[in-house]
């Protein structure tokens, strides 16, 4: 279980314009522990571009988004945070175990081990498989895997069930269940609805 802590994520008045075409403004939110926030909206309506100021990766045009009662870019943002985008952000040249282990080795330890972690997202016997020989799901799932063995409260999850099949779509959002309800967050994007058991999910619809 994550430690109790009163971090919150909330954005003020943000506005995003992008090739002179305003995307968003006047947005806000705020999300606390075992919430999700789902970004919906059709492609080119401002969810990745929110997503990017979510994580700190580019600045309003107008607004602040808030760690606590910091606003963020800040170390201790970065400290609580993953991200997990289109790509799976995964070295191709290792082994699965290999860049698991890496991982971990650049953050603090999560709730689950290694092995645990393997086990939960069904790649248990892959440990020694280099990258290249995993299927796009597969690779996702390794993607999960590493958020299970790294201690991170927010995760950021752009498009989330991008190469999952039926099962995958299932495990992830029961992982996505637990995380909330061990006192995590999540902000998402995706364009499949999700069925999180009863998770307070809140809803953006960009246009």
């Amino acid at each position: 279980m994550h430690p109790k802590s009163c971090h919150k994520l909330e954005g003020q008045n943000l506005s995003c314009t992008r090739d002179d075409r305003e995307l968003f403004a006047g947005l806000g939110f705020a999300v606390h522990p075992g919430q999700v926030l789902l970004l919906e909206g059709n492609n080119g309506s401002g969810k990745t571009s929110l997503l990017r100021i979510i994580c700190g990766f580019r600045e309003p045009d107008t607004g602040t988004v808030s760690w606590g009662e910091e606003a963020i870019p800040h170390y201790q943002y970065y400290s609580d945070m993953a991200y997990v985008g289109h790509l799976d952000g995964i070295k191709k040249e290792l082994t699965v175990l290999e860049n698991l282990k890496l991982s971990q080795a650049l953050s603090q330890s999560g709730r689950l081990t290694i092995q645990q972690a393997l086990d939960k997202v069904r790649l248990s016997g892959y440990e020694d498989t280099l990258i290249q020989a995993l299927s796009a799901g597969q690779k996702r799932r390794l993607s999960l895997a590493r958020l299970l063995i790294t201690h991170n409260v927010l995760w950021i999850l752009d498009e989330p069930f991008t190469s999952l099949d039926k099962q995958g779509i299932t495990l992830m959002e029961s992982l996505m269940a637990e995380h909330c309800a061990n006192g995590g967050m999540i902000v998402m994007t995706s364009h499949h609805d999700i069925d999180l058991n009863g998770v307070d999910v809140q809803r953006i619809r960009l246009s």
